[in-house]
């Protein structure tokens, strides 16, 4: 009993200083092309009355070319995965971050175009859709993220996070003989998280339910430790004299435990997030170059 040893729950192995500078550096780059993004957005918005470009001739005409252009050009990444030759012209990370970088500069320059003012029918709906486009992006840019080991990793898969919970309950046993209760706790919680053993899958509502609760069940299980960790103090000297510190082990063991869980329940609801986007995202692209296609041919024509 003296030596009362809790092991801390299995997680992801740690990123190599490589792998966080280059997170870091990820992050920085997106909230440095958000920021100047929102500033041209906003100086925009304030000279609009000016009147300094026109959508039908000059700078204006132009940027409207090159904005959808830019859009149309959005295409050439999911083509990639299709034609091997374009496998040549860089890795999929550079693909994907030029993707992005495209599909923000595209409505800005449009927005320009349009002096950030709505025009006839057909305009506004391929504003619209365009504006959607980019928004729903941004959305499953962040979906994507979420099942995948960073922007750029590989996607995980409910499995690997199922597996790295299995190991940490079976670190858990280490408090067994100190606190029965909590490690009966942490098993049942474990196997509901586990999901269907014939689909190999975790129910929708399942992960929302323990997203929902999973505040007051940590909670919970703090007074469930505390309780036991009490007993035990009152039953065994060399606990009582060591209660503070196995206290705080205790107290990191839980949370790291229950965002274990809580990084398998918000899987299944990502990957499920990220499906209804994928269906959804091409075909509001697909609008929005038929309204921009209607857009062109009816300023030229008339």
């Amino acid at each position: 009993m003296t030596e009362t040893v809790i092991k801390r729950p299995v997680v992801t192995p740690p990123r190599t200083a490589e792998q966080q500078d280059d997170a870091r550096s990820t992050l920085r780059g997106e909230l440095r092309a958000y920021a100047l993004i929102s500033v041209f957005l906003v100086a925009g918005w304030l000279v609009k009355d000016l009147n300094l470009t026109t959508p039908e001739q000059g700078t204006g005409y132009w940027l409207g070319i090159i904005g959808g252009s830019l859009m149309l050009s959005l295409l050439l990444y999911p083509l990639r995965k299709k034609i091997r030759f374009l496998h040549r012209l860089g890795s999929t990370r550079r693909w994907f971050r030029m993707h992005m970088i495209l599909g923000l500069l595209g409505p800005l320059l449009v927005l320009y175009h349009c002096n950030f003012q709505l025009g006839s029918f057909n305009s506004r709906v391929a504003l619209y859709c365009m504006l959607l486009v980019a928004v729903s992006g941004i959305v499953g840019r962040h979906f994507y993220a979420a099942i995948h080991r960073g922007l750029y990793g590989r996607k995980l898969t409910l499995g690997d996070l199922q597996k790295e919970l299995s190991g940490s309950a079976e670190k858990s046993q280490g408090l067994a003989t100190l606190m029965p209760k909590l490690v009966a706790r942490l098993d049942h919680l474990c196997e509901e998280l586990q999901g269907d053993k014939v689909t190999n899958s975790l129910g929708i509502r399942r992960s929302l339910r323990w997203l929902a609760m999973h505040h007051f069940v940590r909670l919970s299980l703090h007074w469930t430790s505390r309780r036991e960790l009490r007993l035990a103090a009152v039953r065994f000297e060399v606990v009582a004299r060591d209660q503070k510190r196995l206290k705080r082990t205790t107290s990191r063991f839980i949370r790291d435990y229950t965002n274990l869980m809580t990084r398998v329940a918000k899987f299944t609801v990502y990957e499920r997030l990220f499906a209804i986007w994928h269906v959804l995202h091409l075909p509001i692209f697909f609008v929005m170059v038929l309204s921009a296609l209607v857009h062109v041919l009816a300023v030229h024509m008339y």
